[in-house]
């Protein structure tokens, strides 16, 4: 009997609430899990993984039990730890969703969408980003409001705090500056290992 070609899926990520849209085509192992899911992303998106963050899939979308993210002890009922749970428990077809939300503060959310499960390509290093349109947002610029703002203050170098952004972009721990909203580049994005990810998390590794 035949093995079983490998399989990869492809998703696209929208970031939502901003126009034009930002978003991201990566793919990724059908062996993931939401956290190696979620390790992707954010490195395809251009997060920092700074803050927390939960998946909802569809099917669970009506219940406010049973998120995907990260408990907080074994005895929370609120989440479901994402390094448990198989991306193939709630994707399984063209057009599956999930909305993904990053950093509670700032309150990001993601449409994450499958496009397509397909076999692997001989050769090929997965995960992988393939496509994608315009910058991330700077880490913690307060959410929606604050990016729109961020980019009116940029664009006028005589407005009051002109200089006092540029310098928090300077400064910042991504070094944001010069920070150009509608570049983004696919091949140039690079994925951390999501088991080292998971290791640093839980305070196994520096």
């Amino acid at each position: 009997m035949n093995k079983p070609k490998a399989r990869i899926y492809r998703f696209k990520v929208s970031l939502l609430g901003i126009e034009p849209e930002i978003w991201r085509l990566i793919e990724v192992s059908e062996t993931y899990t939401f956290w190696d899911l979620h390790v992707a992303i954010q490195d395809a998106m251009g997060w920092l993984d700074y803050h927390l963050h939960e998946f909802v899939p569809e099917s669970l979308r009506a219940s406010n039990t049973g998120r995907i993210g990260i408990p907080e002890s074994s005895m929370d009922d609120e989440y479901i730890a994402g390094w448990t749970v198989p991306i193939t428990e709630y994707f399984a077809s063209a057009g599956d969703l999930a909305r993904y939300d990053y950093d509670f503060g700032d309150g990001w959310s993601h449409e994450v969408r499958l496009m397509a499960i397909e076999p692997k390509e001989r050769g090929t290093k997965y995960p992988r980003c393939i496509d994608g349109k315009r910058a991330c947002p700077p880490e913690d610029c307060g959410g929606i409001s604050g990016y729109y703002q961020l980019l009116e203050i940029l664009a006028d170098p005589q407005d009051d705090e002109h200089d006092e952004m540029v310098e928090w972009l300077r400064g910042h721990a991504k070094n944001y500056f010069p920070y150009h909203p509608d570049m983004f580049e696919a091949s140039a994005v690079k994925f951390w290992n999501p088991k080292k990810r998971w290791k640093m998390m839980m305070g196994h590794e520096t």
